[in-house]
């Protein structure tokens, strides 16, 4: 048995992809999208036809096309998932708790216009205080929530207070910012900063009894996703679930939630003060939360670019 399917037999594999092909190839649960990734396959050929059908939808609106084109994705997803799609909100509204509401709402209302339910879709919110906040609404309305651009364990700890559905703790960004601190080119697979992150949340979660769902996300290699097996749910991309499909080697369980009720961890009572002073404490967390908002505003505004240059062109 090939390591992907050891894998599913402990961990939901989630499919990091806007590519319909990717995911028929590997047979994921769920799916995740952003902003980054739906702007690279909208450059495809093969998806124009959506970024037209959404530019129609829109019927001149550019948030409009933009909402259009991420649910136009996002339903066509669903047709091969047999899980749940991630659609992300305007990275641009990660401060603001009302719009980032009144877009989930919206969004939601899209896939159920398309006869989706919405317990297939999962609305990504940046984890900032004020998407936080939204994410309580939300999901008092029955709008799922996936936290994205989660660093940190007072992150973890304030969505779980809102009961959010689940998190995406990034574990590579992580990485990536402590071989830049450290100065350090690779770090042995357990004692990968990001692995350990995620590993310090899961025990958390699962000795306080918290029901919100783990997903380890945006890895940069394999040994990450190894020492993760076991975590609720995985979101990989598609060379490395190539890689995990190619190996053969054993794969064991490196998080058991029976072993979390022994993790010598103190309970935390977060409130605003505290969520905002244990980030700014986290130089990590605090980088790579801001940077990770810049870089999907960009995204953003490109593919705000490509729908105005195929809107010149379609006349």
């Amino acid at each position: 048995m090939n390591q992907l399917d050891q894998l599913k037999k402990m961990t939901v594999v989630v499919a990091d992809t806007g590519d319909f092909e990717t995911l028929k190839a590997y047979h994921p649960t769920d799916s995740t999208t952003n902003p980054s990734l739906i702007y690279a396959a909208s450059q495809q050929p093969q998806y124009q036809h959506l970024l037209d059908g959404a530019i129609r939808a829109g019927k001149g609106d550019l948030k409009e096309i933009l909402d259009q084109v991420f649910v136009k994705f996002g339903l066509e997803i669903l047709k091969i998932v047999p899980g749940r799609v991630s659609t992300e909100v305007d990275a641009r509204l990660s401060f603001d708790v009302e719009g980032s509401i009144a877009k989930a709402r919206h969004i939601i209302a899209l896939y159920e216009a398309a006869g989706i339910n919405r317990k297939r879709i999962l609305i990504k919110l940046a984890t900032t205080w004020e998407g936080i906040l939204a994410a309580k609404a939300l999901e008092k309305e029955g709008i799922h929530c996936n936290m994205t651009l989660l660093f940190s364990l007072v992150q973890a700890i304030a969505c779980a207070d809102v009961h959010a559905t689940l998190i995406s703790p990034f574990v590579g960004r992580i990485l990536d910012w402590y071989k830049q601190a450290e100065k350090k080119d690779s770090y042995p697979g357990a004692e990968d900063p990001g692995v350990k992150s995620v590993t310090k949340i899961f025990h958390y979660y699962k000795k306080f009894g918290i029901k919100t769902q783990i997903m380890g996300a945006s890895f940069r290699n394999k040994d990450e996703i190894t020492e993760l097996a076991g975590c609720d749910l995985l979101t990989i991309a598609p060379k490395l679930l190539e890689e995990l499909k190619e190996s053969t080697a054993p794969l064991s369980r490196k998080l058991d939630p029976a072993k979390s009720k022994d993790s010598p961890i103190q309970q935390i009572k977060v409130d605003e003060r505290t969520f905002r002073y244990l980030l700014n404490e986290d130089a990590m967390a605090t980088d790579k939360l801001a940077e990770g908002i810049r870089n999907f505003v960009k995204d953003i505004e490109k593919l705000e670019n490509m729908i105005l240059d195929r809107m010149k062109k379609i006349g």
